[in-house]
């Protein structure tokens, strides 16, 4: 794949620590959707070569991998898609810097062709998911969460970056403003069936699938949709509010934690709420599209809704 190719080639550094981290985060792999989004949102208008696509497509994906980067040091993770994290083989210090050199080579390979509407996008979206982030910091092992909050963060940390890489797809496809406004709606639909499904994934997938610790969540006091659910709903709301505000949660507490949320059908709520969004990015897509993209986009959707991993 030409993104990947390229993204070997661009993280390379003559210091061999740098490289060492870079390569090893791209190594790690993932699923590429945010690059693979917008090569497909382009192609569904008409754009320039693939050759002058590519520089943008593998800018969202080292964007991607630099706030995977931090993320991971905040967490204090050791593993991710089965691997050990950067901070773990490397420490804090390497990786925090490694994840700004990742945000200076995704600026540096579209400094001379992004036009300023696009740069604008790409930059108020880091924005969006720096302030997710923080707000989800700052709400960690608070119980008192809604759904509406929660929804704002998956908006902010998620969702807005997979809907900007499908509105940067449409501009660079030269899609008209109708069709951009549809694109980009289906992006924030597709995000927020894609957190909303790692957040079950995180209590029903097993490790070796999800590649970190099941119940990573709740041990680290993210309350996601399914906590919501359950402190609504469950006979044992209390004991389960106890759990979530314990910042020095023990493994017996987590799994006692995710025993409430199964008793519950909080996992069955939430794939309705994905199911809920799937349809409307669905809806979302402009009739306009050559059939082989919107097949493609599609697709995608399905992949949001069946994925395991």
């Amino acid at each position: 794949m030409a993104v990947e190719k390229e993204l070997y080639s661009i993280v390379q550094s003559p210091v061999d620590l740098v490289n060492d981290i870079s390569v090893h985060l791209v190594q790690a792999g993932g699923k590429r959707l945010r690059p693979a989004l917008y090569l497909l949102c382009a192609r569904g208008g008409n754009p320039n070569s693939s050759s002058e696509l590519l520089p943008m497509a593998v800018a969202i994906e080292l964007i991607h991998m630099a706030t995977l980067v931090h993320d991971d040091v905040i967490d204090n993770a050791d593993t991710r898609r089965g691997r050990p994290t950067a901070n773990a083989r490397w420490g804090n210090h390497s990786s925090v810097l490694t994840g700004d050199y990742l945000w200076a080579k995704a600026f540096s390979a579209i400094a001379t062709g992004a036009k300023n509407n696009m740069l604008k996008i790409l930059t108020d979206v880091i924005s969006n998911m720096c302030e997710g982030e923080i707000i989800q910091l700052q709400e960690a092992f608070n119980a008192e969460q809604d759904e509406a909050d929660y929804r704002l963060r998956v908006a902010q940390k998620t969702a807005d970056f997979i809907a900007a890489s499908c509105e940067l797809g449409a501009l660079a496809g030269g899609l008209d403003k109708r069709d951009v406004v549809q694109v980009r709606e289906f992006g924030y639909a597709i995000g927020m069936a894609f957190q909303i499904t790692d957040d079950i994934l995180d209590i029903t997938a097993s490790a070796e699938q999800l590649g970190k610790p099941v119940g990573n969540d709740l041990r680290q006091g993210i309350v996601t949709l399914p906590v919501i659910y359950a402190l609504k709903t469950s006979s044992h709301r209390d004991e389960l509010r106890r759990i979530i505000v314990n910042q020095n949660m023990s493994n017996d507490d987590v799994r006692r934690g995710l025993e409430i949320l199964h008793e519950t059908d909080a996992v069955e709520y939430s794939y309705t709420q994905v199911g809920k969004y799937l349809q409307h990015a669905r809806n979302s897509l402009p009739t306009t599209l050559n059939d082989s993209v919107r097949e493609a986009l599609l697709s995608i959707a399905d992949f949001v809704g069946l994925r395991k991993y």
